[in-house]
């Protein structure tokens, strides 16, 4: 099959430059890495020969021959200045071109595996990642809130400092691998030779082994151990959101990086305040006379007590809007209402007295139901609420 223009297998102009040539390798390496597409024999063909056009267009010498002479210019490699970049497999791929990802596969943050590469090939072993749950009050969901909790985890053993041998002296360079991390094969094929890369099976990617073990973690490099952290919650949350703190999870062993901390936020119910949205909602009973008469009551709101005055008149059902009296929105300068609910209060028992005094109101006409024009329904009052 034929080999296609290097310039089209990397989506640029002949004339592109230096950096839209990098930007382009880029764009189609993540399309087609192995790890987006496990399995795909197509997808993998796809990213090795976006390499070998990276390999040739990225260098100004052999692209000048390529341009010149185009895909012939490789019968020249014999003499060193050729160029072939079918023959690379994944490690050669990200070793050479390990700036364009800033150093090893872009996808060893996304996709799992246990580890990261680093120097030479070395396996970086990660922590597990923890979770626990943050209970917050509606005040501190509300203002922010800092906590400090005692998290029992795996952290590094003090008397190794986590490098899980006895002594500095403790270690040897593994034979198996030769301090690389992973061994290398080549087998033959119907296709011609093909050289895969794989973690070292005796030291476990790490490079080295130890010959004597720590006597308090047995080589593992952590413990068992209590860490204090402190927790800054921002202003805004809810139930069921996740936080992230990078790097306070369990230790990993033998020097790895340390897992992550996940903070599920859960809230705790207010005695009267609830929370619908970023807005805040109480339901105000006030009794008959008041409603008649009007008065000036005190609420509760998340920042103290707030003094609302109920008009003369005012019906049951009426929704009375403190602005700026709910929750903020994260990581923003917006904030909700609290939305207060009138609700008229109707006597359930009466003393005689009581009755009598009612039994005489009973048939006077202001105390007849007569609902203007200006009086919103039920269905109008919860429109404009949710509005």
């Amino acid at each position: 099959m034929a080999k296609r223009d290097y310039y089209d297998v990397l989506g640029v102009a002949k004339g592109a430059s230096a950096d839209e040539i990098k930007k382009g390798y880029r764009k189609m390496a993540i399309k087609y890495h192995p790890d987006k597409n496990p399995g795909d024999k197509e997808s993998e063909e796809s990213f090795k020969e976006a390499a070998e056009a990276y390999e040739v267009l990225s260098s100004p010498e052999k692209r000048q021959r390529y341009d010149q002479y185009g895909h012939a210019a490789n019968a020249s490699s014999a003499n060193g200045g050729g160029y072939g970049g079918g023959n690379m497999n994944m490690d050669d791929i990200f070793s050479q071109f390990g700036d364009i990802f800033g150093g090893g596969s872009p996808f060893e943050g996304f996709f799992g595996g246990g580890g990261q590469r680093g120097g030479g090939g070395r396996r970086v072993t990660k922590g597990s990642n923890l979770r626990i749950k943050v209970r917050l009050t509606l005040e501190e969901i509300a203002n922010g809130a800092e906590k400090k909790i005692k998290v029992n985890k795996q952290v590094l053993c003090n008397t190794c400092d986590g490098t899980g041998a006895k002594d500095k002296s403790s270690f040897q360079t593994c034979k198996t691998c030769g301090g690389q991390g992973a061994v290398r094969r080549v087998t033959n094929t119907i296709l011609g030779q093909m050289q895969t890369t794989s973690t070292c099976p005796t030291c476990n990617g790490e490079g080295s082994v130890i010959t004597s073990k720590c006597t308090v973690c047995h080589g593992d490099g952590v413990v068992r151990g209590e860490e204090t952290i402190t927790i800054n919650i921002p202003a805004g949350v809810s139930e069921g959101m996740q936080l992230s703190m990078s790097g306070k999870g369990n230790a990993a062993p033998r020097g790895g990086v340390p897992g992550d901390l996940i903070i599920l936020v859960e809230e705790i119910e207010h005695e009267s305040l609830k929370r619908d949205g970023n807005n805040i909602i109480y339901d105000l009973h006030i009794s008959f006379i008041d409603a008649a008469l009007g008065t000036s009551i005190e609420v509760p709101t998340i920042d103290g007590k707030a003094k609302i005055k109920i008009e003369p008149g005012t019906q049951g059902g009426r929704i009375l809007r403190l602005k700026n009296k709910g929750v903020p929105e994260v990581n923003s300068y917006q904030r909700g209402d609290q939305l207060v609910h009138i609700n008229v209060w109707t006597p359930k028992a009466l003393s005689r007295e009581e009755r009598e005094l009612l039994e005489q109101l009973q048939n006077s006409p202001n105390f007849k139901p007569n609902p203007g024009k200006h009086e919103k329904n039920f269905f109008e009052r919860m429109k404009e609420y949710f509005e």
